[in-house]
């Protein structure tokens, strides 16, 4: 048996039914799942650790979790025999055995959001959980000139819920803020180098004001530029947002060769 090697599973999961990615004392999490599919994949007490610490009811079809182990199963063997013991609402998509110098979290430079609007004045049953409906029209056009004002380094200190005090530093990277819509679905994608905690919900919740007519450029400038936490308003519901993807600076092919 080999000493120990690092395992990267690329996951999918729906967050309806769990209280966040991270561990939980007595609250159902998508960690607790993993790791009990771990134990019993390979007999072996491991920690698991995410790219990306999903909140409750979040979604993911990209989180990257590491893992430490002394199996030497196959990495299609850890994708199938995972599976078989995951529930049915998480998945592993992909695995890959890399260097013990990776770091899940530490080596990613960016992360991919997309949060989902139904913009429409009647539910669907088919997107529910999986979207936040708006019944009045929204404005694209004015949603995209507030949501270009996010890229580049900001401080985003406004978009943070509480007072803040526990966060090192508000200051982030944005690469991409972009609403689209497509019929009904409006969906807003954003990406960065990381995020605050609730900061893509906080920053839909402010966009819809300004696709509503509520809120103009101007009044969602002043919001980045106050630099106070709180600021931005309520947060849009979890449901909506999904984990797209987690970028970095190889692929995860490529540190496996």
């Amino acid at each position: 048996m080999i000493n120990s090697s690092q395992i990267l599973l690329i996951m999918e999961y729906d967050g309806t039914g769990y209280h966040g990615f991270q561990w939980q004392n007595g609250l159902p999490s998508i960690q607790k799942e993993v790791e009990k599919a771990v134990r019993k994949l390979t007999g072996e007490e491991r920690r698991v650790i995410s790219a990306s610490r999903t909140d409750a009811g979040v979604h993911a079809k990209g989180q990257v979790v590491g893992f430490r182990t002394r199996s030497e199963l196959s990495t299609h063997k850890f994708v199938s025999g995972l599976n078989y013991y995951l529930p049915r609402d998480i998945a592993v998509k992909a695995a890959y055995r890399v260097s013990d110098a990776f770091r899940v979290r530490r080596d990613a430079v960016s992360r991919e959001y997309s949060y989902y609007i139904l913009n429409s004045p009647t539910r669907s049953p088919i997107r529910e959980g999986r979207a936040h409906r708006v019944a009045n029209p929204l404005n694209i056009e004015a949603m995209n000139r507030a949501a270009q004002t996010l890229i580049g380094e900001h401080d985003f200190a406004s978009f943070v819920n509480g007072d803040g005090s526990w966060l090192e530093s508000t200051v982030r990277n944005v690469s991409r803020a972009e609403v689209e819509r497509d019929r009904e679905l409006v969906t807003f994608h954003m990406a960065a180098n990381s995020f605050l905690p609730h900061q893509v919900r906080t920053t839909v919740g402010a966009l819809i004001r300004v696709g509503l007519g509520k809120m103009n450029l101007d009044q969602f400038r002043s919001i980045i530029e106050a630099r106070l936490p709180g600021t931005a308003g309520p947060t849009a519901p979890a449901y909506g947002l999904c984990l797209d993807r987690v970028n970095y600076p190889v692929t995860l092919e490529e540190e496996a060769s």
